[in-house]
């Protein structure tokens, strides 16, 4: 036989061999060779790696920030309002030795599985020691701190490195939404109330001051009225008693003529009135003068 028929195979296996023990590790990720189950070699730089062909297998994890969504979660503050809360983590495999030590086979579904429980026990615990006050308001990030700082320690152990932890979502459970708008709307009508109340009490100060201002703007235009009246009263007495000063006959008659004016009005007026009554001496009287006294 040629031995070309011999060397041909052996040049093929030799080749096989060759491909077989070389492999890539990108740089997106981590590399294990494993010997029956045992990590023999961690290849975390990027490039070309030899393995021994057959007897050694390679196990990938990827090196770049992974996310994991935890929740809902159901806490209780330290004021007993029970909130339904949302997050999720970022973390990266740190040490990929002991990541396969802790999850064997499993890899990061059963990675996630872990740091989730972590992730929840942690959560219940620092959000337990706050109230619902503080968890709704800004000092969450401090909260958010605490959690990532409280489950380092514990994911360590798992060879992960968590980056970070957020709330995404925080809530009241269905159960109580309830009762709370109807808390939230009883507390809205209860200063609705108090608004009318101060509103209607403002009105009633101001109608008592409009009202005060009225009687005072009438009482003193009525005192001056009084006083303008009281005024031309004295005016016209000054005048009628200079008029009567400088003619006393003529201003008796003026002065009959005119309670004759008034008393007599209209078409069909009657008086009653004895005889002997002065109310009529000016018209008695063939000159229009005053009878003499005694006459």
């Amino acid at each position: 036989m040629n031995k070309s028929t011999y060397l041909l195979p052996v040049i093929v296996i030799a080749i096989a061999g060759i491909l077989s023990s070389i492999f890539i590790v990108d740089e997106r990720e981590k590399a294990l060779v494993l010997q029956f189950g045992r990590v023999v070699s961690v290849k975390e730089d990027p490039g070309l790696a030899l393995k021994l062909p057959l007897i050694q297998e390679v196990v990938r994890y990827d090196d770049r920030i992974l996310s994991i969504d935890v929740g809902p979660i159901e806490v209780t503050p330290a004021d007993d309002r029970r909130l339904v809360v949302d997050a999720f983590a970022r973390y990266r495999i740190a040490d990929v030795e002991q990541f396969r030590q802790a999850v064997g086979d499993g890899g990061v579904g059963i990675a996630d599985q872990r740091l989730d429980r972590i992730l929840t026990a942690e959560t219940r615990e620092v959000l337990g020691t706050v109230s619902s006050k503080d968890i709704l308001s800004t000092d969450r990030a401090a909260l958010m701190l605490r959690i990532r700082n409280a489950a380092i320690t514990q994911a360590r152990a798992l060879g992960l490195d968590v980056i970070d932890v957020r709330l995404k979502a925080t809530d009241l459970p269905p159960q109580n939404l309830e009762a709370t708008f109807e808390r939230m709307r009883a507390e809205r009508e209860r200063e609705a109330t108090d608004e009318r109340a101060r509103g209607n009490e403002a009105a009633q100060r101001v109608r008592a001051q409009a009202d005060r201002t009225v009687v005072e703007l009438v009482s003193e235009a009525r005192r001056e009225a009084e006083i303008i009246r009281g005024e031309a009263d004295a005016k016209r007495n000054a005048i009628f008693a200079d008029a009567f000063g400088a003619d006393p006959e003529f201003f008796e008659f003026y002065r009959s003529l005119t309670a004759y004016e008034r008393s007599l009005q209209g078409s069909n007026s009657s008086m009653v009135l004895s005889p002997d009554s002065e109310f009529f001496e000016y018209l008695r009287s063939p000159t229009g003068a005053a009878p003499a006294a005694g006459q």
